[in-house]
């Protein structure tokens, strides 16, 4: 039997793997190293909402050779998570996250999208609530729960975006949390944290923050409270400061928190191109005692003008004179110490949910949480019927890009290929030493685009305003080797 379980564990860690993280009070740890882990994030939707489309059986994890182009940039970048805004749960995700997982990535998901009746509303928030929409949150955990990188699941993002939106919403948001942790506590093996993007509007952010991250009766183990919180941020523009951006009061005001805090968007977008230097406060100490890292939005150049990387349907991609700055930026930063840093030795206890923590006039200050729907309860306690096909890693056998890549001269960057690197070793500038030219120039243009609440990857409008054979597989081979010797 022991030799058996041995094999069988062989056959489970073929393919090299990321340690699933935990999460320890305000952060993210790595619990083989009990460092922190800070995210170095990328917001991930090619083709923005169209890149999720049912009816082709597409959505941004599906097509292996794109997703090998893209982990071999975003490798060079030094990028270690992404975040993906709209999936679909029965299409078969096992290469794409795969190839992300070798190139040293976790995956931040969202499990709502803009199709209607896939996500929480805004307006009538309550209409939105009912059994088959929670049945499709439900299957993206499925499809994506047994992933060793898949990071958390955000249950909302930017479901409140004003004040009018915070009367009935909260509660909603909360409930489907909850909802979420139930399912993740009965059907996946490990525990996923699930927690909420929030805008970061400032007049109803802490409200927001409060009101998710409070426990009822003071339970440290209450299933509505958030894992995290996260928030998209525009308020860093151009050549700002630490002062200047307002990042000092997010600072201020998340500081000794019960959670990891981080940033789900940043990125403002005025002036352009950009030059990202909030990069040396988010993973400086002006911000990496409370901050988890963040995420840069985004990767592909939409209407919205926010991209790294300009696509076309037929042609080439190509590097945009932001994804050269960026690269320049994180290669400022000293990741080894980064990525070594320690758990903090304390970490507060969540606070009781009270009225009192609301400040905002007409703010949700009621914590009695919508009861399920009818059928939702079943789906909880017996698993959802017709379940997408369980994700796992799988072998690739050829890690170059199939792709024509560019840099922004026009040039063709030659033998751009997936490094795969080992058993739990996460991404940094460097794994990938890729030679890219020094790159000159803008290839975007200002626009803009409509905002939705589904979570939908392209809805920021332009500017700031917006929102204020691995190692460890040799080792286990010798080990069964011997196991076996010894029978």
């Amino acid at each position: 039997m022991l030799m058996q379980s041995a094999l069988l564990a062989l056959g489970a860690t073929a393919v090299a793997a990321l340690q699933p993280l935990e999460v320890k009070g305000q952060d993210f740890v790595n619990p083989k190293t009990g460092n922190r882990f800070q995210i170095v994030g990328m917001a991930y939707q090619p083709g923005g909402s169209a890149g999720y489309d049912p009816k082709k059986k597409r959505d941004p994890l599906s097509d292996p050779d794109v997703c090998m182009r893209d982990a071999a940039l975003l490798q060079i970048l030094g990028v270690n998570a992404i975040r993906v805004y709209n999936l679909n749960p029965d299409l078969n995700h096992d290469e794409c996250v795969s190839i992300f997982n070798a190139a040293g990535m976790y995956m931040l998901l969202d499990v709502n999208s803009p199709m209607p009746g896939e996500a929480l509303t805004s307006f009538e928030v309550y209409k939105s609530y009912y059994a088959s929409y929670l049945n499709r949150t439900f299957a993206v955990v499925e499809a994506f729960k047994d992933y060793p990188n898949t990071l958390a699941f955000f249950s909302g993002n930017e479901v409140i975006d004003k004040e009018e939106t915070t009367e009935f919403v909260p509660s909603y948001v909360r409930a489907v949390t909850r909802d979420l942790k139930n399912y993740i506590k009965n059907w996946s093996d490990r525990k996923i944290p699930v927690g909420y993007s929030a805008a970061d509007v400032r007049e109803v952010l802490w409200d927001s923050f409060n009101y998710f991250t409070c426990s009822l009766q003071g339970d440290k183990d209450d299933m509505s409270m958030g894992d995290l919180f996260a928030l998209n941020s525009y308020s860093w523009c151009g050549d700002s400061s630490f002062t200047e951006s307002s990042f000092d009061k997010l600072v201020e005001g998340f500081e000794n928190t019960p959670v990891p805090i981080f940033f789900s968007e940043f990125g403002c977008n005025t002036p352009s191109p950009r030059i990202f230097t909030e990069i040396g406060s988010i993973y400086g100490p002006d911000m990496y005692d409370v901050f988890a890292g963040g995420i840069v939005y985004e990767y592909t150049q939409e209407p919205n003008n926010y991209g790294l990387v300009n696509m076309t349907e037929e042609g080439p991609a190509t590097l945009m004179s932001d994804f050269y700055s960026l690269r320049d930026q994180y290669a400022k930063l000293d990741f080894k110490k980064l990525q070594s840093l320690k758990p903090k030795g304390s970490t507060p206890k969540p606070v009781s949910c009270s009225p009192k923590l609301i400040t905002v006039d007409g703010f949700q200050n009621n914590f009695t949480l919508p009861v399920l729907p009818p059928g939702a309860k079943e789906m909880i306690d017996n698993g959802i019927e017709n379940k997408p096909k369980a994700g796992k890693l799988v072998e690739i056998k050829d890690w170059k890009v199939k792709y024509e890549v560019r840099n922004a001269d026009g040039t063709v960057i030659k033998d751009l290929a997936v490094k795969p690197l080992a058993d739990d070793e996460v991404n940094a500038p460097g794994s990938n030493t890729a030679n890219l030219s020094a790159g000159s120039g803008s290839s975007g243009s200002s626009g803009s685009q409509g905002s939705t609440n589904g979570g939908n990857g392209d809805d920021k409008e332009n500017s700031a305003a917006g929102h204020g054979v691995s190692g460890g597989v040799l080792a286990l081979v010798m080990g069964v080797a011997a196991l076996v010797a010894a029978f």
